[in-house]
């Protein structure tokens, strides 16, 4: 007596190939799209940095200009220092010397006056404090800002700009310093910042 047999259909190589290729291709769309996500990822957090080492960089300044008084300071080689507050004389110089007030001593047996300079190393823009007023080399940098390609400081004093405060009796400090510095990926920007709280 025949029997007869069950055929059991299955995919033809055409068919298998067909459906290798299309998952290939979504695999490689998908890889693609996690690639992208990556990369935005990374730029949006680089970018999130520079903006927050651009707000950092402004809120010190901020402090240290706005607390700015007119003791005058010696640095570590002895050379006097006219005003608290002065810009680079020459090349290596700081860009921006300011001796400012506020600094929490705790009974460290030392000033609540500290000393801070401000210096543009390669492309990066550094920030460091001397422990003591005269006669002490400023400390490690904080560094603030990569990519600064220039940097310009002017002093405004009794309504000028100036590129040094005008040196006085009593070595008072300018009214305003204005800082012009050009940025990789920002372009040029202006700052302004009033000295000892706008007085």
């Amino acid at each position: 007596m025949f029997t007869p047999t069950t055929v059991r259909s299955g995919f033809t190589l055409v068919e298998a190939l067909v459906a290798l290729m299309l998952f290939g291709l979504i695999a490689a769309a998908g890889a693609a799209v996690l690639s992208v996500s990556i990369d935005n990822r990374f730029a949006v957090r680089s970018a999130t940095d520079r903006t927050a080492g651009l707000q950092r960089l402004r809120s010190l300044l901020r402090a240290d200009l706005g607390q700015a008084t007119g003791r005058r300071t010696r640095d570590y080689s002895g050379e006097p220092h006219p005003l608290a507050l002065a810009g680079a004389a020459a090349p290596g110089d700081p860009l921006l010397v300011v001796t400012r007030a506020g600094w929490s001593n705790a009974g460290a047996g030392r000033s609540s006056l500290q000393r801070v300079e401000y210096r543009l190393v390669g492309d990066r823009l550094e920030r460091r404090v001397s422990p003591f007023l005269d006669g002490s080399r400023p400390g490690p940098p904080q560094h603030l800002l990569a990519g600064v390609t220039e940097l310009t400081v002017t002093f405004v004093q009794d309504g000028r700009e100036t590129p040094a405060p005008t040196p006085g009796p009593t070595g008072r400090p300018p009214d305003a310093v204005r800082l012009d510095l050009t940025v990789e990926g920002y372009g040029r920007l202006t700052q302004l910042f009033l000295i000892g709280g706008g007085r």
